[in-house]
């Protein structure tokens, strides 16, 4: 199988860049620079290596590099954003930092015929974000692009197929992002397109029916998409070796907790319920801090996950259903914490398993659904909306009470009632608790009532997305039901903010 190395060095961007390759039949496996040496490169035979971005500066000493023989191993290159820089530092050349001017966001960018840009007109919109930039390009490179503030934008050793772009090809605001990496995978690296979706169902299937054979293992079951997805490849690979097990924590959404045993239950699976709410809520009474919350929820659930194994018999793993927007949020070699979740940041330095299993870990949220699909789950489980593992503890702000969920979970079922009724069905919905009370009035008396802001996003990856633009009335039908339906909330707050600068859950 044909296949480009995703060279990270700590960009938050990387899996998207795999993504787009991906989209384009061509598979992409992302591995950690400091993980993997020139040796495995030519062992694994990659046919193009890309270099991801990263928040260093080349010229720190503790940031990442790479093995400058890299650059004469025949493989064609492309380094994107700091992996430009590094491509033009490891060849010689000179990067600075932008004294005047950085540049950040849409930019026009000027660009000269070379392979990487055939058929990309030679003004377009790029984006940018950096600082730093090549102010000498390395000999036997040539400048290929440009911007008012950066004169190489984009550098070339055509003679040895080996690029660098300042900008980010990878998102969707560059205009002809898709088609330059469509150039450089296809017409400089020479590749065909030969990767599907079922090839990943059958590699991992092939890969843990090696690796857990003969093994016992438990299935941390949400009933959300991602654990679900996680479960029916795991039993497709080891049967009746997998128990799924599934943690009602008290911060499910209404009524979801019977709704979850109702679906599981058909499947011809190992499946335990485990009602946990007191004990998960006397664990974060009195905690305020989101990130406490997350790494308290993480480590309780493995708890709860070690007292199933002894009460099932040993097992000897934990399947998790994470998956990359997961992983990258959480920090990982070099890139920054957003936040830490629950399955990853979260979860206690020590586990009474042999080891975990993350089979999704990889792929994107619409990657995952695909991998439902051709698993035969039912379309109504698989395109559900995205749910947070730590649950309603992530969309209440501030201390968390069984008072404060039960209202949330009365205001969150109206507010997604209203859209399903209206058949408008954004990538994520839902309500979230503030810390907020504000002085209202019912019935001509006053009240000090709470605030619950209503959440809406449009998406394809989960990495970015774009607040919704839910028509007026329905959300003036969701407003007045929560006031008048749920007792003590008497204002209601829509989120109109894009991520970034936020993300997608406020905790």
């Amino acid at each position: 199988m044909q296949k480009i190395l995703v060279l990270d060095f700590g960009g938050q961007y990387d899996m998207l860049i795999a993504r787009r390759v991906r989209e384009q039949g061509v598979y992409a496996e992302i591995r950690s620079y400091d993980k993997i040496s020139c040796e495995d490169i030519i062992k694994e035979n990659y046919s193009g290596i890309i270099f991801t971005g990263g928040p260093n500066s080349v010229y720190d000493r503790s940031s990442p590099h790479f093995d400058k023989t890299i650059l004469d191993l025949g493989v064609p290159i492309l380094g994107i954003c700091y992996g430009h820089q590094l491509v033009a530092y490891m060849a010689g050349g000179a990067i600075s930092s932008a004294k005047d001017k950085s540049e950040y966001g849409r930019t026009e960018i000027t660009v000269s015929p070379c392979p990487l840009f055939n058929e990309v007109p030679e003004k377009s919109v790029c984006w940018m974000s950096h600082t730093d930039y090549v102010s000498e390009v390395p000999q036997g490179f040539i400048s290929v692009a440009s911007t008012e503030s950066c004169p190489s934008a984009a550098i070339a050793d055509q003679s040895r197929n080996i690029y660098g772009v300042q900008f980010h090809p990878e998102v969707t605001h560059t205009e002809y992002g898709k088609r330059i990496l469509h150039n450089f995978l296809f017409a400089i690296c020479g590749l065909t397109g030969d990767w599907k979706m079922d090839d990943f169902i059958d590699r991992t299937v092939e890969k843990y029916k090696a690796k857990l054979k003969g093994k016992r293992v438990l299935c941390a079951l949400s009933g959300g998409v991602d654990s679900s997805v996680a479960a029916a490849l795991m039993h497709k690979a080891i049967g009746n070796d997998l128990t799924c097990v599934f943690v009602d924590h008290g911060l499910m959404r209404l009524d979801e907790g019977d709704e979850v045993e109702r679906v599981f239950g058909k499947f011809n699976m190992n499946f335990v319920r485990v009602n946990a709410e007191d004990r998960f809520l006397k664990k974060l009474s009195g905690v305020r801090e989101p990130e406490k919350k997350r790494k308290i929820i993480g480590e309780e659930f493995i708890r709860v996950f070690e007292e199933q194994a002894k009460i099932l018999g040993k097992m000897n793993y934990l399947v998790q259903g994470t998956i990359y927007p997961d992983v990258v949020e959480s920090g990982k070699g070099d890139a920054s914490t957003i936040k830490s979740h629950h399955n990853v940041g979260g979860l206690p330095s020590v586990i009474d398993f042999d080891g975990i299993v993350e089979p999704l870990k990889d792929l994107f949220k619409d990657e995952v659904r695909a991998v439902g699909l051709k698993l035969g789950l039912p379309e109504k489980l698989v395109m559900r909306q995205p749910f947070p593992g730590p649950g309603l503890a992530v969309r209440i702000i501030g201390e968390i009470t069984k008072e404060k969920a039960d209202v949330l979970r009365k205001a969150d079922a109206i507010f997604r009632e209203e859209l399903e009724n209206a058949g408008f069905k954004p990538s994520q919905y839902f309500a979230v608790l503030t810390d907020t009370q504000s002085v209202g009035v019912m019935g001509d008396a006053r009240t000090y009532g709470k605030t619950i802001a209503l959440r809406a996003v449009t998406t394809d990856d989960f990495m970015t997305a774009d607040w919704a633009k839910i028509p007026y009335d329905v959300l003036d039908t969701a407003s007045r039901r929560i006031t008048n339906e749920v007792r003590s909330v008497n204002r209601v707050v829509y989120d109109v903010t894009s991520k970034p600068p936020s993300t997608v859950e406020w905790e």
